[in-house]
Order: structure tokens, then sequence, then C-alpha cells
């Protein structure tokens, strides 16, 4: 990405009517804002809730999502997704920043005694994010828990070797069928659904069950859906998230555990 000139603004101890001033206009430019000060945070709608006074660190991003976060910890005590609207009140002693949803009727409202930094910035993000599974790890993860693919699979095997190649994922469904899956850890194109038509027709004449198609990947190419439909596959789609904590929690473990 090409440098540009920075827009963003920081403002050190401001007070309650400069910290004020400074959220609201970031908030009518749509900016990305980190405040850090006092507050006590309020939430209603399906339930209610209420978070003491305390130094804490609020973000709010450019598409209307809202965290509230603790000095400690990863998670968000109270946060908002996106979609949200904004509304900014000052009070004689303190300014209200509140964060409504419609749908469900819900608020969220901090309430700041102090503010000790506005950050206010434009941040351009247009990265793609690559989990780094491999086709082995998927295979593994599947073997080890095949809900995650389909709820009635039952593997038999992986990398089972046949004529036309390496089948990904060999199994039965509930129905008696014999699964054929076909892994791809990026974008599924015509290449992958050929190369699944092939197993499939192959074993149709090495076996009296009926065959079942799938190709699992987190996308499949535009147009190819329709060759799927055509050849009698399947798609499913995987989030590979899922799978990089299934993996992560098990890098550890030797093969024969990971398959217990």
């Amino acid at each position: 990405m090409k440098s540009r000139k920075p827009d963003f603004i920081i403002l050190q101890s401001p007070g309650i009517g400069a910290g004020y001033q400074a959220v609201k206009e970031a908030l009518s430019r749509r900016r990305n804002l980190i405040i850090i000060g006092n507050c006590s945070v309020e939430y209603q709608g399906r339930a209610r809730s209420l978070l003491e006074p305390g130094e804490r660190i609020v973000l709010v991003k450019s598409d209307g999502a809202m965290l509230v976060h603790r000095p400690t910890g990863s998670e968000p005590v109270n946060w908002q997704p996106s979609g949200c609207i904004f509304k900014s009140t000052l009070l004689p002693e303190a300014f209200v920043l509140r964060s409504v949803r419609k749908n469900p009727d819900e608020s969220l409202a901090v309430f700041f005694t102090e503010i000790q930094l506005v950050i206010a910035a434009k941040l351009v993000d247009v990265g793609d994010f690559n989990l780094h599974v491999s086709e082995k790890e998927l295979q593994k993860v599947i073997f080890a828990q095949p809900s995650l693919l389909l709820s009635d699979l039952k593997p038999i095997t992986y990398e089972k070797k046949i004529e036309p190649g390496f089948v990904d994922i060999y199994g039965l469904d509930s129905a008696g069928r014999l699964v054929v899956a076909e892994l791809k850890r990026v974008r599924a194109g015509k290449a992958a659904v050929l190369q699944l038509a092939k197993y499939v027709e192959y074993l149709k004449g090495t076996t009296p069950l009926r065959v079942r198609g799938v190709l699992v990947a987190p996308q499949i190419a535009k147009g190819v859906q329709t060759m799927v439909l055509a050849l009698g596959l399947e798609f499913i789609q995987i989030d590979l998230k899922r799978f990089a904590e299934s993996v992560a929690g098990k890098k550890d473990r030797k093969m024969g555990e990971f398959l217990v």
C-alpha cells in the first residue's frame, strides 16, 4: 500500500470539555477512536449491567462497533457490534458516550469523569487475512472431529490412495453412502471440481455403495458452483479459523493421540 499523509489527532489529558469536543468531531467524521480514562459503564437491553468506575480503554471503530477493555485481559468487559449509532452528551462533571442499537433494542453508555488520552485516526486496511493451516492438518482435524464437516460423517481413513490419486477424506454417512471429500485450504476452482469428479467416477465402478462427492474449501471460485451441481457434487464452505483453533489445541500431541 502506498504511503499517505497521516490523518489523526492525539490529545493528552485534554479535560472533559476538550475531550468531549474531540470525540464528537471524530464521530462525525467516522474516525477510529481510542479513549483512555476513568469511567463507569451501563448496559441496557436484553439484560442490564453496571460496571463501577475504573480506568479503562474504550475503542470505537469506524463501522459503529464499540469495546470497553479493562487494563488486563484480551476480551472486552462490555461491547456493542458494528452498525451502532453514537450519541455524546456533555454534563457538568462528565461526558457520556452512548452506543445505541435498534435490533435488538439495546444501548451501552460510558460515563467519563476523567480523560487521560484521546486518539482519533482514519485508518485504511485492505489486507487479506490468511490462516496458515495446511491441507494435511485439515485432514487430521476432520478425521478426529468429523462433525466439523458433516454431522453424520463416519470417517474410515484419510489420504486414501486410489487409481486417479489420493482421497483426502474417505468415509460413510448415515444413509450408507460412501463420502469422498476433496479439501482445499484456499479458494477452490475448476481443477478441484474435476479432480473430485474423477475420484467419484472411479469409486462408482469399484463399490455397490452410492458415492457422495464433497468439495470442501473456505471459498469457491466464481461460476464453479454451477459446475459442482451439474456434476452431482456438493460444496461445503468451512471456517478456517475453527480449524486453526483445533490445530493449535493439538499441535503438541502425537498422531496417535490426535486420532483418539
